[in-house]
């Protein structure tokens, strides 16, 4: 027979070292599985367990053929290579492929709320403002009919006009509403023209517009804004607040207030020391302020668009009729209840420096106190000390005789 069974030597020592001669032993039946196993797979041990390391990290082949040594090498080599996650294996793509688009998708159960921050605004603003508006439905203060808007002629050009009311805002500065009225009435009437003012010598329109505040540094403000305007934007005013802070002596104050009543144009709040005041009263600021343009900011982060255009003319004929800067009259306020400064001492006005009753500096006091002051007080301890104690008649011989030799 030609059977592979038969094709090996008969001669062989035994498992328990005993020869059989020429007779082969009858095997068991784990050996003849075994050597039909070895002779339908004839791969080495090695082989198998790189196969059995590859059937690990790679997918199951879709035939069931055995391996061969080169193919287990390319198997290895395709495992080396292998991205570690799926974002790798998107990265490591082939370069004919395009390269496919990560979507991220994040879960919606995952106990994450998202907040929605609120916009601070003071309580009970609306309230307030509310009783305002009623206390100044009868525009009777002195900024309703000496204002900015009252103080041009209005059958003068466009151009006229918004100078004129630029002109009015600059003399406003530091200058009740019925002073700033009165010069601009004498200015229209000599000419509030730019080519009229340039032409005026500084002499004359001081006495014009005297007695504003500062009127000598207004004057030079004035004729140095109107030959800017002249120069460069053909005698108009500009357009922008931009454009009107670079004036001489114009403020952001007055550029809100010109863009508004000139131009019709809401870019902000105008905040003058009335409305810094009553703000910074009824606690409509986040923070307290120091000045007029952080309390604009303060205002126009949480205050409506729509109601800054009132703001100005609202809160300054409040603050001259009822919110005063000294003694305000908040038994007549409608807002007594709820402004967090009512009935409260307001803080007492400060007289100038050199007048009567301001106290007198440090260095003056002890000027005053080094010869004059140490003789008087000398003079004082003698007369007490003569009324407290008796002198003998010998004593008073001597302080006699001393004051006739002094």
């Amino acid at each position: 027979m030609t059977s592979p069974y038969f094709s090996q030597s008969r001669s062989g020592v035994p498992r328990g070292g005993v020869h059989t001669g020429g007779r082969r032993p009858a095997d068991s039946l784990g050996s003849r599985l075994g050597r039909r196993r070895r002779n339908v797979d004839p791969v080495s041990s090695v082989e198998v367990k790189v196969e059995v390391e590859e059937a690990r990290i790679s997918e199951p082949r879709p035939s069931s053929a055995p391996l061969s040594a080169v193919g287990c090498h390319k198997l290895l080599q395709q495992a080396s290579v292998q991205p570690k996650t799926e974002t790798d294996a998107l990265l490591l793509s082939s370069q004919g492929r395009r390269r496919k688009q990560i979507k991220v998708e994040y879960d919606e159960d995952q106990g994450v709320s998202l907040v929605k921050t609120e916009q601070w605004e003071p309580p009970d603003w609306k309230k307030q403002l509310g009783f305002i508006r009623e206390m100044r439905s009868g525009r009777d203060a002195p900024v309703d009919h000496m204002g900015a808007e009252k103080c041009y002629d209005t059958d003068a050009p466009a151009h006229v006009r918004r100078f004129q009311v630029l002109v009015s805002l600059m003399l406003s500065s530091q200058t009740k509403d019925q002073v700033t009225a009165a010069a601009m009435q004498r200015l229209r009437a000599h000419g509030c023209t730019v080519e009229n003012i340039l032409s005026t010598d500084d002499e004359t329109l001081g006495k014009l517009i005297y007695p504003v505040g500062f009127w000598r540094t207004k004057v030079k403000y004035v004729k140095l804004t109107s030959a800017m305007l002249q120069e460069e934007f053909g005698g108009d005013i500009p357009n922008s607040v931009e454009g009107l802070v670079r004036l001489p002596g114009v403020g952001p104050k007055m550029a809100h207030l010109a863009m508004d009543i000139a131009w019709d144009q809401v870019s902000g709040i105008g905040v003058d020391t009335h409305v810094h005041r009553i703000s910074n009263r009824l606690f409509w600021l986040r923070k307290p302020s120091k000045n007029p343009e952080g309390t604009r900011k303060a205002l126009e982060e949480w205050l409506p668009r729509e109601l800054w255009s009132e703001m100005n003319w609202l809160l300054v004929g409040f603050g001259q009729q009822v919110c005063l800067p000294i003694n305000p009259l908040c038994s007549l306020c409608l807002n007594q209840h709820s402004c967090p400064s009512a009935h409260k001492n307001s803080p007492t006005k400060r007289p100038k420096a050199g007048s009567p009753h301001s106290p007198s500096p440090k260095t003056s006091v002890k000027t005053k106190t080094e010869p004059e002051l140490q003789c008087a007080l000398k003079d004082e301890r003698t007369k007490k000390e003569s009324l407290s104690s008796p002198v003998s008649p010998t004593t008073q011989r001597r302080r006699l005789k001393t004051k006739l030799s002094h």
